[in-house]
């Protein structure tokens, strides 16, 4: 015979589990393609690790992309930053309005982080994408256009950090 459950027992397990569920749920079988370090005048500013099922993925199958960081920062600069190489890969073309829309979003996606805290960005083709922190879900934002411009920040060709871009794909890059 099971022993009875109480419901606040119930909703605290059920509860429990939902709060550990994070972004490998939404990507079984994830495996690290790349990681390397990004790099300021010397100083870490974070590590990132690209996470797919595939051994070289592209912008047709989902894939997560983790930064843990080595300093603090506020959520502003984070959103600047992205916003920044946003707009200079995205060239002259970008809608004012639709920007002002994307940087809603990743206010909302972000927080102010410290050392050894995650961001996790959940890319999702035709979909859209999520944002998790320290592995909880933040933010889902349901528009292909901004997980695409959003991603190419580091995934692009045309990214300023070509060399973190050919880690996290899993290319070799020489020695240091």
């Amino acid at each position: 015979m099971l022993p009875k459950v109480s419901g606040l027992a119930l909703a605290l397990l059920l509860g429990t589990t939902a709060a550990l569920a994070d972004w490998r749920d939404d990507l079984p079988g994830a495996r690290a393609v790349g990681t390397g370090e990004l790099k300021w005048f010397g100083f870490a500013i974070y590590e990132a690790r690209l996470w797919s099922r595939e051994v070289s993925p592209a912008l047709d199958q989902p894939f997560a992309l983790e930064l843990t960081y080595h300093r603090e920062f506020k959520r502003d600069t984070l959103v600047e930053v992205s916003l920044e190489e946003i707009r200079r890969l995205g060239g002259e073309g970008l809608d004012p309005k639709r920007l002002a829309q994307w940087k809603f979003e990743m206010h909302e996606a972000f927080v102010d982080v410290v050392p050894g805290q995650s961001i996790t960005g959940l890319y999702l083709p035709g979909r859209g994408c999520r944002f998790y922190v320290d592995g909880q879900l933040r933010r889902e934002v349901a528009d292909p256009d901004f997980a695409r411009a959003f991603f190419a920040i580091w995934l692009d060709p045309r990214t300023r950090n070509p060399e973190l871009r050919r880690r996290l794909l899993g290319f070799e890059v020489a020695a240091e």
